[in-house]
């Protein structure tokens, strides 16, 4: 049976969710430039999104991921994490420093901002699924970076959590396109609905 888009996303019961989309990583100073030369696509369209979720009233959440100065609490337990670390600046104990949006996504004071310090998916232990529940969202339209970690890992957590996830396609991003694609028609449409930046964006302006 066809999904109903429309209402699987209706303003009322869905967010749109940004992953990671922070200066620091698809920026022009990013860890990770591989990442941030596929992202540039995906900027234009996220932004449209964004701006079509909130005339339409639905939430925009971006979730970020910030590090400590001495990187206390972060997680070490992976080979992403030990080559990432590295390439961030180190320095005294303190609080960590705020995720800078990345500026083409344009941000709203309305927008939801959802840090985390450690692990692969915003809505790991970082109070996002309870602040989504309060807001009686039960689907996650998931964009950003990366299909190879992040995105892929905030899919199967929404799936976990029992929420509707749905992925435009052309607002995700990774690295080797081939693989992108082979994640999202073998994996990601098993357990969210794959669509477009035109066709969500369509469904929240009827």
């Amino acid at each position: 049976m066809p999904v109903d888009l429309s209402a699987l996303i209706a303003p009322g019961r869905a967010a749109l969710l940004t992953v990671e989309m922070q200066e620091n990583i698809i920026g022009e100073g990013s860890i990770l430039p591989e990442l941030a030369e596929a992202a540039a696509a995906i900027v234009p369209n996220i932004a449209v999104l964004a701006r079509a979720a909130r005339a339409a009233g639905v939430p925009v959440v971006h979730g970020t991921a910030e590090k400590r100065p001495d990187q206390l609490g972060s997680s070490h337990n992976a080979r992403l994490f030990g080559a990432s670390n590295k390439r961030r600046p180190h320095g005294a104990p303190g609080p960590a420093p705020a995720a800078v949006l990345h500026a083409g996504i344009g941000a709203e004071p309305g927008d939801l901002v959802m840090p985390r310090l450690h692990g692969l998916s915003p809505l790991n232990d970082t109070g996002l699924d309870a602040a989504l529940r309060n807001m009686g969202i039960t689907t996650i339209v998931a964009t950003g970076v990366s299909v190879n970690i992040a995105l892929l890992a905030t899919v199967i957590d929404g799936v976990n959590r029992a929420y509707q996830v749905v992925v435009p396609r052309d607002a995700v991003a990774g690295v080797g396109a081939e693989y992108v694609d082979a994640v999202l028609d073998d994996t990601i449409s098993l357990l969210a609905t794959v669509t477009t930046t035109a066709e969500v964006v369509a469904a929240w302006s009827r």
